[in-house]
């Protein structure tokens, strides 16, 4: 018990819990106390558990408690077994029915998790025979197939989770993917424009489309062949080993079949050397006159050995069957003097059990009506409340938009008041922050700025041959100068050879 609560007391004080509880705190809590930790943890398992415990009547929480431990199949320890002990124990908090609880929630609050959300969808609802109406009876088997879709989408989700993948790597894996993609998108594209440029593009391109299409067909035949190649090691491989194990089998069987031979003849020899001793026994028989003595007695002993035999397993069986009706006896008697007392208890329960039944039963219908009568009527004010709801918005939409309306005329009101005052205004100053009188300055300039242009265009034209011929003389006398440059150094060149320097005594020829 020590190390069950050392492990209740680990679980609470770690995430999610955080109870923050030492042994001695723990055990000194009050029944309320103990029924709330329970609580809590129930919540973490199902969150619409999620309640105090103060605020809901006991039968209410007894109620909500015992039918999601059902859910998850919670069977109480056998000190515990009786349902009636248990669900008093969990009404009042007592600690020996709430600690092994606890115990078993937090050793396995994963998997129950897991059991509490499928049981939202899996748990099948009990409609009462009188409802199942056509129409009802329709919506109940499409239910039935949601649950069993339900049941193998969920399997295979599972299957995908215990696979490895994961959404993040997927994820990454599919924007590299859309990223390469584009590239290669934009890549085609500038493909595209380049190829677009070529003459007979379209020629060439379903020439390269039949040469992939080529080189894919030889690719395919090559890995054809590889898989031919493949086959044939297999196949040659295999028949090494067929042959093999044929030379082997073959020297087995010429082995066994000299083996055969020898005990056949082996056989005769020794039905002859039978054959011979009977007719040897034969003959002293009919001189001693006993003739068929010998099959007689063989007979006997052989019918002598099945009837001892038989009579062995006949004792056997009848000892055992003895022993076993005894047995037998013994417990129906002490089972019948255990369930007497038991049994007299029990008729008047069952008496009681017909009567509770039968008034639950008429419970139940009244509730059912009740219920269906409450369910309409909650349904009808739902949509009542959905209906005002979306007038409501509807007003208010309307409402936000006249403001905005509103506002803006009023802005544009102000605005043109604040223009019609600074028009009027006989300050000068004020009449220039008018916007009528800045746009009247900004088109006065620009008038004023398109004479000047067109004045300036009309001087470009007037003088635009006089300059052109100008710029061609001017091109002309560089040329000509460029002429006479090139002529004058062709002439300084001849000068220059053969022509002899003197001095220092020396007479120098320049080549």
């Amino acid at each position: 018990m020590s190390d069950q609560l050392k492990f209740i007391v680990e679980k609470l004080n770690k995430e999610p819990f955080k109870k923050n509880y030492s042994l001695i705190t723990f055990d000194s809590l009050e029944p309320m106390q103990l029924l709330q930790v329970l609580n809590d943890i129930l919540a973490e398992i199902d969150p619409k558990h999620s309640v105090d415990i103060r605020e809901e009547m006991p039968d209410q929480t007894a109620k909500r408690m015992l039918n999601i431990l059902g859910i998850l199949k919670y069977k109480p320890p056998g000190n515990t077994g009786d349902m009636s002990v248990f669900r008093q124990g969990l009404v009042i908090g007592s600690k020996p029915v709430i600690h092994p609880l606890l115990y078993w929630l937090l050793q396995r609050t994963s998997e129950l998790k897991k059991r509490a959300y499928l049981s939202r969808f899996l748990v099948r609802l009990e409609i009462p025979e009188e409802f199942l109406q056509e129409d009802v009876i329709e919506t109940y088997n499409q239910y039935e197939e949601l649950m069993e879709n339900f049941k193998v989408i969920h399997k295979e989700c599972e299957q995908l989770k215990s696979s490895g993948f994961s959404t993040a790597e997927i994820r990454r894996d599919i924007s590299a993917m859309e990223e390469e993609k584009d590239q290669l998108i934009k890549r085609v594209e500038r493909l595209k424009k380049r190829v677009e440029t070529v003459q007979n593009h379209q020629r060439m391109l379903e020439i390269a489309r039949q040469l992939r299409v080529e080189k894919e067909r030889e690719e395919s035949l090559a890995q054809q062949k590889q898989e031919q190649k493949n086959q044939f090691k297999h196949y040659v491989s295999k028949l090494r080993f067929k042959t093999t194990q044929y030379k082997k089998k073959r020297q087995e069987l010429s082995e066994l079949t000299v083996e055969y031979g020898i005990l056949q003849r082996t056989e005769e020899i020794l039905k002859q050397q039978h054959d011979n001793t009977q007719q040897q026994l034969q003959i002293i028989e009919q001189k001693k006159g006993i003739l068929g003595y010998s099959d007689t007695q063989e007979e006997l002993e052989r019918v002598s050995a099945l009837k001892s035999e038989v009579d062995e397993m006949k004792g056997k069986t009848l000892d055992d069957m003895s022993e076993m009706v005894k047995k037998l006896n013994s417990k129906i008697a002490d089972k019948k003097s255990a369930l007497a007392p038991v049994i007299k208890e029990l008729r008047p329960l069952r008496q009681r059990c017909q009567e509770l039944t039968q008034e639950h039963d008429e419970n139940k219908t009244q509730y059912d009506g009740c219920a269906a009568g409450l369910e309409s009527n909650r349904s009808k004010l739902e949509q009542d409340v959905r209906a005002l709801r979306e007038e409501c918005s509807q007003a208010e939409s309307q409402y936000h938009y006249i403001n905005l309306m509103k506002t803006s005329v009023e802005t544009q009101i102000q605005r043109a008041a604040d223009e019609m005052k600074a028009y009027v205004s006989p300050d000068s100053q004020e009449r220039r922050k008018a916007i009528r009188e800045q746009y009247s300055r900004h088109i006065l300039e620009q008038e004023n700025l398109g004479k000047t242009l067109k004045e300036k265009q009309k001087l470009v034209k007037e003088s635009h041959a006089p300059n052109m011929k100008q710029v061609k003389m001017w091109k002309d006398i560089e040329k000509l100068m460029d002429c006479k440059k090139l002529c004058f150094q062709k002439q300084q060149n001849q000068t220059s050879i053969g022509q002899v320097i003197q001095g220092g005594g020396e007479d120098l020829l320049i080549l």
